[in-house]
């Protein structure tokens, strides 16, 4: 028998918790459910399932066998997927959403740039730093900034975000370069309002230091808490894709280098892998392409690994 058939009938009963439910979804008879598997269980020699009359549940062999199986469909979708596109120009409309900052910065020029390469495909984006829910809001993806990601979510890796501690030129000469983290308390201090004081932790070797800032000018806004930088405001912490060309301009200058600030990961996030439009495939391939993983193209140009 057809063993991606069998896999998709043994997920399907494991996710259902019956055969007569699994046979309903499937649109098959239950003794074809049963015989395809019993031809599974064949094949992989084990037993996956306890069968009852009220209900069937996983064994340790069907608890084993299940992520794989999962995969497996999922493999074969996306080659089906691929084969079924091959030659086929990407077309269509993709909804997007990411934080205002990171769209104005990175985002935007590279779907420009995207558009140019297949221009048969529409997108609309919308910015918000606050969740939104992608079914509700038939989003097809979210770029998210963040370690702690919905589980139900599939995400994939795009790049890492790093953050820099900085000032103006103008705000050190008036007020002193801080040498220790011990000296920032003495010193007007920045930070988006979702974070506010907790922004400023860092690690010092195996110590995790959280001085005890003042924080006397807030926003929930980056681009106006980079402007209040940049006019000399204070001291404050901001993401490395949005003022690495600051930096290397020498309108921002990074301070306390050798204090570690937290970093986060920059994800695509969609609903599901499988049918996924072509538009959206190649664009997130492009996407993971063009941002460069682990060592992102905005922080190539700058010294260490928190500036």
């Amino acid at each position: 028998m057809d063993r991606i058939t069998a896999a998709q009938v043994f997920v399907t009963v494991a996710e259902r918790g019956s055969l007569i439910q699994a046979a309903d979804h499937l649109e098959m008879s239950a003794a074809m459910v049963s015989r395809y598997l019993v031809s599974l269980e064949d094949w992989l020699g084990a037993r996956l399932l306890h069968r009852t009359t009220r209900r069937v549940t996983l064994t340790d062999a069907g608890q084993l066998a299940l992520p794989s199986c999962r995969q497996l469909l999922e493999t074969a979708d996306d080659v089906k997927h691929i084969a079924g596109n091959l030659g086929q120009e990407p077309r269509g409309r993709l909804r997007l959403t990411c934080a205002l900052s990171f769209a104005e910065a990175q985002l935007t020029p590279a779907l420009v740039e995207y558009q140019q390469r297949y221009p048969q495909v529409q997108i609309s984006l919308a910015t918000t730093d606050l969740g939104i829910n992608l079914a509700a809001d038939q989003i097809d993806l979210a770029v998210r900034i963040s370690n702690t990601l919905e589980p139900t979510l599939i995400a994939r890796p795009l790049a890492t975000c790093r953050s820099v501690l900085c000032a103006s030129p103008d705000y050190l000469r008036r007020h002193g370069t801080p040498a220790t983290v011990d000296e920032l308390p003495r010193h007007r201090c920045l930070a988006h309002a979702l974070v506010s004081a907790t922004q400023f932790r860092f690690r010092q070797g195996d110590k995790v230091v959280e001085p005890a800032v003042d924080v006397g000018f807030t926003t929930n806004e980056t681009a106006i808490l980079r402007r209040a930088l940049l006019s000399g405001g204070g001291i404050g912490i901001l993401p490395t894709y949005y003022v690495s060309e600051d930096i290397q301009r020498g309108e921002l200058v990074p301070l306390l280098k050798d204090c570690q600030l937290e970093t986060l990961g920059i994800h695509a996030v969609f609903l599901s892998r499988q049918h996924q439009p072509l538009a959206l495939r190649l664009l997130v391939d492009f996407l993971a392409e063009k941002f460069g993983g682990e060592e992102p193209v905005w922080d190539r140009g700058l010294n260490g690994p928190s500036a």
